[in-house]
């Protein structure tokens, strides 16, 4: 092999030998990498290209989360989003996906209530499989308390969406009542008198986090 000028000396390569323009603080990332950055990396000996894309699936790389400590209630027979209890988060790639985790306090004195977990304001997301008329749902928060006034329901909730964007993306109950006359009630029973010992006031929460692909 010809050379222009000297031949490079075979020896390991130290600081000395490396630009600082090229190699610095100056340069390195702030952020965790895109799916485009690029790392070199020496297989056998051999330099190889790597993409970040194929680097540390499955990692978490941003959690969302609300806490709902307000009440919340609807008579609503159609349903109606949980105010306050939303979150909305950006995938930084279309290859990641969603976890989802709810938390819901619901009362709902003697009559039956549907919960249905939604991505934007139409998507219902872990429902039944249809089956004629029947609801399909998420959850169904039932009395059964001896006092149903009383009953408080807290309903978790965990499923892995996979939204297929990096479009900011909003997650967010929403409930309706069984029937006519009656309310659903958040973060309060039904009965809800002043009472320290029988009737208290809870939290709701929701948290969304990106998992890397």
């Amino acid at each position: 092999m010809s050379y222009i000028g000297s031949k490079p000396a075979s020896k390991p390569v130290v600081a000395s030998d490396i630009d600082p323009t090229v190699i610095t603080g100056q340069t390195a990332l702030a952020v965790a990498p895109a799916d485009t950055d690029e790392f070199l990396i020496s297989d056998a000996g051999t330099l190889k290209r790597l993409d970040a894309s194929l680097i540390g699936g499955g990692k978490v790389l941003q959690v969302v989360s609300t806490v709902k400590t307000d009440t919340f209630d609807t008579t609503s027979q159609t349903y109606v989003a949980v105010t306050g209890l939303s979150a909305s988060i950006t995938p930084s790639a279309t290859s990641s996906k969603v976890l989802i985790h709810v938390v819901i306090s619901m009362g709902t004195g003697s009559y039956t209530a549907h919960y249905t977990l939604r991505r934007g304001s139409s998507t219902d997301l872990l429902i039944g499989d249809a089956a004629s008329n029947r609801s399909r749902v998420t959850a169904v928060p039932n009395p059964g308390d001896t006092d149903t006034t009383r009953k408080l329901d807290s309903v978790p909730t965990v499923f892995l969406d996979t939204p297929n964007t990096t479009s900011a993306t909003t997650y967010q109950p929403y409930i309706k009542i069984r029937q006519s006359g009656h309310t659903i009630y958040v973060n309060r029973n039904a009965n809800d008198n002043d009472a320290s010992a029988y009737d208290p006031r809870v939290t709701s929460t929701i948290t969304l986090m990106e998992i890397g692909a």
